[in-house]
């Protein structure tokens, strides 16, 4: 029973390691370097740059099966705090401990951004700065939510999750050949920068981001139901 939980649990990591490169891209990593709102083609370039940095990783200058083995190794050596080669319940057990409490802390970060944005929202509800919301202003800040809902809704929404990146993975892989070199993935970027570069002007505002993403969700619904007709 034990080796059977080990080799479960050991083929777990090496599934995660292989999806590591993805879930780092789809995290939210911002290229807006200068948060003046757009994004320009220099500032995705930079950030891409480092997002394949920190997918190869063994430096070859090719995203391949030999960096989601890479990634799923290093996740086991961490694992293996005696590093006998072996995952034992205990060592398992902190490994869960440990990505539990990574995730508290994210949980953690997401609530005090949330609860800034709150503040933010009640003081500009709050327009004679009473310290409190009369019935008015109360109003006013529900309507002024409901509209911004609404234009969200309009919009598709915030773009979340790793579909997203798998898409973009796919799209830099010209050649099939499941490796991605530089020069595909730099390809790949500025083929999606201007994409989403709708009027031409060398930068990416929010509403054209929103509709990129938009069109990318789409195409992924057009995809799934593509193959789940086959």
């Amino acid at each position: 029973m034990r080796k059977t939980y080990l080799g479960i649990s050991v083929a777990a990591l090496a599934l995660t390691g292989a999806t590591v490169a993805l879930a780092q891209h789809g995290e939210r990593h911002n290229p807006d370097t200068n948060g003046d709102g757009t994004i320009t083609l220099a500032e995705m370039q930079a950030h891409g740059a480092e997002m394949f940095a920190r997918m190869d990783a063994n430096g070859d200058g090719v995203l391949d099966e030999a960096d989601r083995g890479a990634h799923g190794s290093d996740m086991f050596a961490k694992a293996d705090t005696n590093g006998d080669g072996e995952l034992s319940p205990d060592e398992l057990k902190a490994a869960h401990v440990a990505r539990m409490e990574h995730r508290e802390a994210r949980r953690a970060e997401r609530t005090e951004q949330r609860e800034g944005r709150m503040a933010e929202h009640f003081a500009k509800a709050d327009t004679d700065k009473s310290g409190g919301l009369s019935q008015d202003e109360l109003r006013t800040m529900h309507e002024t939510r409901g509209e911004h809902r609404e234009g969200k809704r309009r919009h598709g929404g915030e773009h979340r999750g790793g579909g997203g990146a798998k898409m973009m993975m796919h799209m830099a892989d010209t050649d099939g050949d499941k490796a991605i070199t530089r020069a595909e993935f730099d390809n790949a970027i500025a083929t999606h920068f201007a994409k989403m570069d709708a009027d031409g002007d060398g930068s990416v505002s929010q509403a054209e981001r929103e509709a990129a993403h938009k069109a990318m969700r789409e195409r992924m619904r057009e995809h799934h139901g593509a193959h789940s007709d086959n």
